[in-house]
């Protein structure tokens, strides 16, 4: 069974396809269009499809639109209210359902050959609910999904039992605890709907002072559910202007504060589900899974003995949870997701030609990871482009940045080269067997960088590029099996520093999806200031390209 999944209604459009049972290929319409989140959440884009990433999609299997023996759209218009009655504001919202209703004859349009009455609605939560219950580890989870909003709530808890989902259950709008971080973000100067993961940062530099009267008026209810109006965040913390570039102590504290509270209400809400279930597995999605410090409480303070989170948690893993619960109604049990590396690759011959039409001099190393360890052995960044496109927002060592992780300097360098925020920590990876040397405190393995681990004491001097200010570091741990490349690349990087980690930060910079095919990480290495570009197993120096006598350097 042929089943192709649409993520479109609010932000981080995506599509996913997956084949008896197994997931084919997925994508974020942000890596073909080169607009971060394809499209900002506002009712008036619910219209737009995610044209590229669908066709790829069909292209990487070889199928046409009529191949296909359903779509499943990841949001069901008959579940919705009116906005004034989910005690909404926006006098637009009705868009969406209207969008939603017709995107059956949208998609046949944009899809050529496509039957529109193969277009199936997913309710939004439930295909939050199958990105992560279906696509899992295993076939029997607990699963929790909490987001901004649905069609009229913004939670579910339920479980998967051989495919099928019992809900158990949920919260309706206007109370939402996406919602509520979502505005703290606004309120902090940030872009709402895309850098609340600014203000997770943020709260380590600050205290959780007014943790107590939050609870007052955000809090679990004790039946599966909670309460969550959003607060008037004045009352705490003066509105900080977008422009601003520094904060006061007073927008970290109330950071740290409602940090505090999003853990304290999703701990509850995890214990009172494994109650219910008594699983040892926990399945989680929604945008607010994408909290790493709350995921990992949840890992230390609930009865739960596995904790797995979907990489793509937010908007775009609808697209695939879409596909997976069309899958499973169809007697298809998906198989477990081994891998976020789902999106677009090259061969070594494209790689090469890519490099050859720019006229930009490259190696193809017998010793690729000897040589680039060397680069990062001497302080240098390089930007690392190797295999299928992560699906997701974490860099997991397909499209990112390495660098040397022993300079406390480079968490300024780093994000002066993406041109972001200084209070922005970046990450480690690390080989699986040696992560419980270097860390604690969170699962090993962690693939998907979706944890925060307590670094040991006796590391923190020897690795200060990856310490948070906390003491934390959000890891990725891998080995042969997941990135063999990678991991040959951080033995190489040990046997010349004594460090079993490198610095891992996505391969962007700021505002821009993250990079997608070799055009894009030929335009970074021509604009920011990195010392080696991998291109598969090729290998591109600075130094070469501007050498005396290059092309480059005679266009330069």
């Amino acid at each position: 069974m042929k089943v192709l999944g649409v993520n479109a209604v609010f932000h981080d459009s995506s599509a996913a396809l997956v084949v008896d049972g197994r997931v084919v290929a997925a994508a974020e319409e942000e890596r073909f269009s080169r607009r971060k989140h394809g499209k900002r959440p506002v009712p008036f884009s619910a219209w737009e499809l995610p044209e590229l990433a669908m066709r790829w999609c069909l292209e990487e299997a070889g199928l046409t639109p009529a191949d296909l023996d359903a779509v499943g759209y990841a949001f069901d218009p008959a579940m919705t209210r009116p906005a004034e009655e989910m005690g909404l504001s926006d006098p637009w919202d009705h868009l969406r359902v209207t969008y939603a209703q017709k995107a059956p004859g949208f998609l046949a349009t944009a899809l050529p050959g496509l039957d529109p009455a193969k277009v199936v609605h997913v309710p939004h939560h439930v295909a939050h609910a199958a990105s992560c219950g279906l696509a899992g580890p295993s076939p029997t989870n607990s699963v929790l999904v909490l987001d901004g909003r649905g069609e009229r709530g913004s939670h579910l808890s339920g479980r998967y039992v051989d495919g099928k989902l019992e809900v158990l259950a949920t919260t309706e709008l206007p109370h939402s605890l996406g919602l509520v971080y979502e505005s703290l973000t606004d309120h902090l100067g940030f872009l709402r709907s895309s850098d609340e993961f600014k203000v997770m940062a943020m709260a380590s530099y600050g205290r959780p002072r007014h943790l107590a009267e939050l609870r007052e008026l955000v809090h679990a209810t004790g039946d599966g559910s909670f309460v969550a109006p959003e607060p008037d965040w004045s009352r705490w913390a003066p509105r900080r202007s977008p422009d601003a570039t520094d904060w006061a102590p007073e927008h970290a504290d109330l950071a740290a504060s409602v940090q505090a509270l999003t853990e304290e209400v999703l701990v509850d809400l995890a214990t009172w589900l494994h109650e219910r279930t008594g699983d040892r597995l926990l399945t989680m999605a929604g945008g607010t899974a994408l909290n790493c410090v709350a995921n990992t409480r949840i890992w230390r303070e609930t009865p739960f003995e596995e904790v797995w989170v979907q990489p793509a948690a937010g908007d775009s893993g609808t697209a695939l949870g879409a596909a997976l619960q069309i899958s499973a109604e169809h007697g298809r049990v998906p198989e477990p997701m081994g891998t976020a590396a789902l999106g677009r690759s090259w061969d070594d011959a494209d790689l090469a030609a890519w490099l050859e039409r720019a006229k930009v001099p490259f190696t193809t190393p017998a010793d690729l990871a000897g040589e680039v360890a060397d680069v990062l052995a001497a302080d240098g960044v390089v930007a690392w482009f190797s295999g299928r496109a992560e699906f997701g927002p974490r860099a997991l060592g397909h499209r990112s940045l390495l660098a040397h992780p022993g300079h406390a300097a480079n968490v300024e360098r780093m994000n002066d080269v993406k041109g972001r925020e200084q209070f922005r920590p970046i990450a480690p990876m690390v080989l699986t067997e040696r992560a419980d040397e270097v860390f604690t405190g969170g699962p090993v393995p962690s693939p998907y960088m979706l944890f925060v681990h307590d670094v040991r004491p006796q590391w923190r001097e020897r690795i200060p590029a990856v310490v948070h200010v906390d003491g934390t570091a959000r890891i990725q741990t891998v080995d042969d099996t997941t990135n063999a490349g990678i991991a040959a690349l951080i033995r190489a990087f040990e046997a010349r520093t004594g460090l079993p980690v490198l610095v891992n930060t996505s391969l962007n910079t700021a505002g821009r999806p993250m990079v997608d095919d070799p055009r894009d990480a030929l335009e970074l290495f021509g604009s920011a200031p990195v010392d080696a570009l991998v291109l598969g197993p090729h290998l591109v120096r600075r130094a070469a390209l501007f050498a005396p006598g290059t092309a480059s350097a005679a266009g330069s």
